[in-house]
């Protein structure tokens, strides 16, 4: 490097810092957002999260379980007066992917609906019998 190349700015590099009369200034915050990091593959993170997000398959109850819910459940509607406490493990579906997971809820049974076949707690929670895996 010679010592013209590191003086070649000599001449200007105490004059005042030209200010355009016909574009306004730009913000500061303006000028960050050209520095700004962006996305180039847009939706790309959210992509890979979901592809590494975990589901199991649903399981398959025998007939043994199915006659042991079964009265469970009637001893739930029997007494649904006293709105009893049960704690339900339930298989809810995910709606972006094959599979889904277990849910323990713990509560009081508000009712239970024939017709709809679902079971309502009392904080609003609604769980299909036919997705019922255990009730303590």
């Amino acid at each position: 490097m010679s010592y013209k190349d590191i003086h070649n700015y000599d001449d200007i590099i105490d004059l005042p810092h030209h200010v355009s009369k016909v574009h306004p200034q730009m913000s500061l915050y303006d000028r960050a957002a050209q520095f700004a990091p962006f996305a180039a593959l847009t939706g790309h993170k959210e992509a890979v999260n979901e592809k590494g997000r975990l589901t199991q398959p649903e399981k398959i109850l025998d007939e043994n379980l199915k006659v042991i819910l079964n009265a469970k459940l009637q001893n739930i509607l029997e007494n649904i007066k006293e709105h009893p406490i049960v704690t339900i493990t339930f298989f809810q579906e995910d709606k972006m992917k094959d599979g889904g997971q277990y849910v323990t809820v713990t509560g009081h049974v508000k009712k239970i609906d024939e017709y709809e076949k679902v079971l309502v707690m009392k904080n609003g929670t609604i769980i299909k019998i036919c997705d019922i895996y255990e009730i303590d």
